[in-house]
């Protein structure tokens, strides 16, 4: 088994750590990450400004670029061979509901699944690290469990996985959920530097808007480890002929 590790909180942080010791036994495992935290990337490639990989003491690879660059770079010529699973995580903070758009964890496992590759992106619900390896216990065990029912073979897929701060006996089943909705964000907030510049600061994630029984937001609440299969196709299907009957109605 040969396993692609990255994340998007950087080559030094502590779910990344836990996540590598929890996996490095069941293949090879090769790490490359962000040299600093890139949260929020999403699928964001650099394009206009070059891309240099370093190695750590411990053999973590890091590139000065986002969590798409480490993945990518390690696919198409880095590693020089083809991993049978991209896994990235484990996230300082919950990425369900609409956070998946925005998410550099999910990005570099979304870059592993547009190459082919079955991929996880996993993150604990609460940040600060609280049972880490809590965590990484259960990103083991999913993975050994993937690895046994041979589901890294055929066609790629895609997995979110959200895991509650909890000692793992404390921890409930793993449910298969899907994606929660938000409320918008919260407002900008504004300040004045030194030199009486305007500073404009992204507000904090809006509360919980669709939580109810069956999507990730209900399950960890709960206590449950959440799975979310996620695809990239963003077509939305039934309007196809309402926007083609629309265009000619227009054209006529």
């Amino acid at each position: 088994m040969k396993i692609l590790l990255s994340n998007d909180d950087g080559f030094r942080a502590p779910g990344l750590v836990a996540l590598y010791e929890a996996l490095k036994d069941l293949g090879q495992v090769d790490v490359v990450a962000p040299e600093h935290n890139n949260s929020a990337k999403s699928n964001a490639l650099t394009l206009h400004s070059p891309l240099y990989v370093n190695q750590a003491p411990n053999g973590f690879r890091y590139v000065n670029g986002t969590p798409a660059d480490c993945v990518h770079i390690a696919l198409t010529g880095l590693l020089g061979y083809k991993p049978d699973l991209v896994v990235s995580g484990i996230n300082n903070g919950a990425n369900m509901g609409d956070d998946t758009l925005y998410s550099g964890t999910v990005g570099a496992a979304m870059e592993g699944y547009l190459f082919g590759i079955p991929a996880i992106a996993f993150s604990q619900v609460e940040r600060q690290w609280a049972h880490i390896e809590s965590a990484a216990q259960v990103a083991r065990e999913l993975v050994q469990q993937l690895m046994h029912s041979h589901s890294t073979e055929g066609l790629p897929w895609l997995l979110n996985v959200n895991i509650p701060n909890r000692p793992r006996a404390e921890l409930k089943p793993l449910r298969v959920t899907r994606l929660g909705r938000r409320h918008a964000a919260e407002p900008v907030i504004t300040q004045v530097n030194p030199r009486g510049e305007t500073m404009y600061w992204i507000g904090s994630a809006g509360p919980a808007k669709d939580d109810r029984e069956g999507t990730d937001f209900h399950a960890t609440h709960l206590g449950h480890v959440s799975l979310t299969p996620l695809h990239v196709d963003l077509t939305e299907y039934p309007s196809l002929s309402l926007w083609a009957q629309r265009l000619e109605e227009g054209a006529a």
